[in-house]
């Protein structure tokens, strides 16, 4: 199972989630406690290690900003988290190596998925950043030719069961391991990595740990 541990904030907190398992680290742009200025977060991205996919998280944002601020910052992976077209994904996917599309549960664009070009298709709340959970059926019929991760209300309590239900390819979680906004529990970020990595899955159509190796950019 692959884990992300997204809104981080201070490189104390990413180096300890890559120490306990964390295959992602996201770094949030847009607007919200968490949100990093750009120079900050290169400070963080230069001392992670190698085999880390470093993700920023962009809302709205115009495709050139985003892809302006990967290049600046050394981050490998770009997660679109709004509203953002299917042209505009294809834009970014262009220039950066390795791309995550964020779509609400409830989003009929689902039904067109094919149509962007991201590596990742992530499953969210409609209000992204709010810790609840939404009705996990609702992934029931979004289709499986590429990885699918799920977010949205997850934590080490119920991360197991929704890996259970929903048989996504990776989990993602920001609010469920933080002992505030942008500050992480250490004891909840292992709990969480190791119940994910633990809970048993069937394998889905898509078999792979890794589909993008970001470590041979």
């Amino acid at each position: 199972m692959f884990v992300k541990i997204c809104g981080l904030t201070t490189v104390e907190d990413a180096l300890l989630a890559v120490a306990m398992g964390a295959d992602a680290l996201g770094f949030v742009f847009a607007p919200s406690p968490r949100q990093m200025p750009p120079g900050q977060v290169r400070q963080i991205v230069d001392k992670l290690p190698a085999g880390v996919l470093s993700v920023g998280l962009f809302r709205n944002h115009a495709p050139s900003q985003v892809i302006d601020t990967i290049r600046s910052t050394g981050l490998n992976a770009a997660q679109l988290h709004g509203n953002e077209t299917a042209d505009e994904t294809h834009e970014v996917r262009a220039a950066v190596p390795y791309v995550l599309k964020a779509f609400a549960a409830t989003d009929p664009v689902l039904a067109r998925v094919d149509e962007f070009a991201a590596d990742v298709i992530l499953i969210d709340n409609v209000s992204p950043g709010s810790g609840q959970t939404f009705d996990w059926s609702l992934t029931d019929g979004v289709g499986r030719d590429r990885p699918m991760m799920l977010a949205g209300g997850l934590h080490p309590g119920n991360v197991a069961e929704a890996i259970a239900r929903v048989r996504p390819w990776g989990v993602d979680v920001s609010s469920g391991v933080e002992s505030s906004p942008g500050v992480k529990d250490p004891r909840l970020v292992k709990a969480f990595i190791e119940n994910a990595k633990a809970a048993p899955v069937e394998p889905g159509p898509v078999d792979a740990n890794q589909p993008y190796d970001w470590g041979d950019e």
